[in-house]
């Protein structure tokens, strides 16, 4: 059987570190170089954060920064990356032991729950995903974030339902998972209390497709 192989966002598309930290003094300058685009971030936007404003922000000279992060669009490709993972981490987590109805539905609401509160507090986060659509690579990483998530629903469905075509499981787990960035999107994009009702539309629509809701 051939393994399967989850597609990634073309690397090409996106200015991706120069390199890598390997040692931990490295690491740390690293860290202090994201937490330093992060706070400028949430302060003034991407689209404003100036590479020479990062490098004075995290105490390191602008070769130094240039060493891990060749332009701006790299450090915010790093950022959209920590917070791919971590969903993930959070997903799989929630996911990994599911094994009825009631509980997909209770575990599926409080994802959506936790991702909607993270939008509404974590002002770097909505900068980036506000921007998904105008930039490939983001779009690219979005789509292979959904993808991922889709297949820890995929496993919790099969479970659920034996029976049914797996094709047709991913499908719909998929979807699910893609519509879900796109409410949050919307939800965020208006006022919060037309958010929330837009929010708690998505979940109803969702569970009712994945668990007869």
């Amino acid at each position: 059987m051939d393994e399967k192989v989850t597609a990634k966002p073309d690397q090409a598309a996106v200015a991706s570190p120069r390199r890598s930290p390997s040692q931990q003094r490295s690491r740390e300058r690293v860290e202090r170089m994201l937490a330093a685009a992060s706070a400028l971030i949430a302060e003034q936007g991407s689209d404003a954060m100036r590479m020479g404003e990062v490098a004075e922000r995290a105490e390191v000279s602008i070769g130094s920064l240039y060493q891990f992060f060749p332009d701006k669009r790299a450090i915010v490709w790093a950022l959209a990356e920590r917070y791919t993972a971590e969903s993930q981490a959070c997903i799989s987590e929630a996911l990994k032991d599911v094994g009825d109805a009631e509980g997909l539905k209770q575990a599926f609401s409080e994802l959506v729950d936790i991702y909607y509160r993270l939008f509404l507090a974590e002002p770097v986060m909505r900068d980036i995903w506000s921007g998904t659509q105008a930039d490939k690579a983001l779009r690219e990483l979005e789509l292979a974030d959904s993808r991922a998530n889709a297949e820890f629903l995929v496993a919790v469905l099969k479970r659920l339902r034996p029976a049914a075509d797996p094709v047709e499981l991913e499908t719909i787990a998929f979807l699910v998972w893609q519509m879900g960035e796109a409410a949050m999107r919307l939800a965020i994009s208006v006022d919060r209390e037309e958010g929330d009702r837009l929010v708690a539309a998505y979940k109803a629509m969702a569970l009712r497709e994945l668990v007869g809701e």
